[in-house]
């Protein structure tokens, strides 16, 4: 399941994707309301967002927020590994957060290598999902 702060950043860059103009920056006001999102823990997310450098930000009147890569280019997986950390479900089959299970032996497991299919096609999926695709 992923984190309300995962689905929050998801959601508010699909706003910015929709919204966004080459004249105009969204507050995050804006976002919060439009997107029924707490206005204090979008901001964090925002700025989380800002220093993994999908959005730039400006200060005042005509500040806000805008994207700085193209929805055709955030995938699905990279921000959820950025908001949660890791996507596979059991540690002993992430690729990029791997750690062994302290109560087995990997080489006699029968549950890894089901949950080394979920997670290669959960990383297919996500993988190939883009802001862009899930623009309305």
């Amino acid at each position: 399941m992923i984190s309300k702060k995962c689905k929050y950043a998801i959601k508010a860059l699909l706003y910015l994707a929709d919204n966004q103009s080459e004249q105009r920056s969204i507050f995050s006001t804006e976002i919060a309301e439009k997107e029924n999102i707490p206005q204090k823990f979008l901001e964090t997310i925002l700025r989380e967002l800002r220093n993994f450098q999908l959005l730039q930000s400006k200060r005042g009147k005509t500040g806000g927020y805008k994207l700085l890569k193209k929805p055709a280019e955030i995938k699905l997986s990279e921000l959820m590994r950025m908001m949660d950390g890791p996507i596979a479900l059991l540690p002993c089959v992430s690729l990029n957060y791997y750690a062994p299970c302290d109560e087995c032996d990997e080489k006699s497991c029968s549950i890894k290598p089901v949950f080394e299919k979920v997670r290669d096609e959960t990383l297919s999926i996500l993988g190939n999902t883009t802001i862009e695709m899930m623009r309305h």
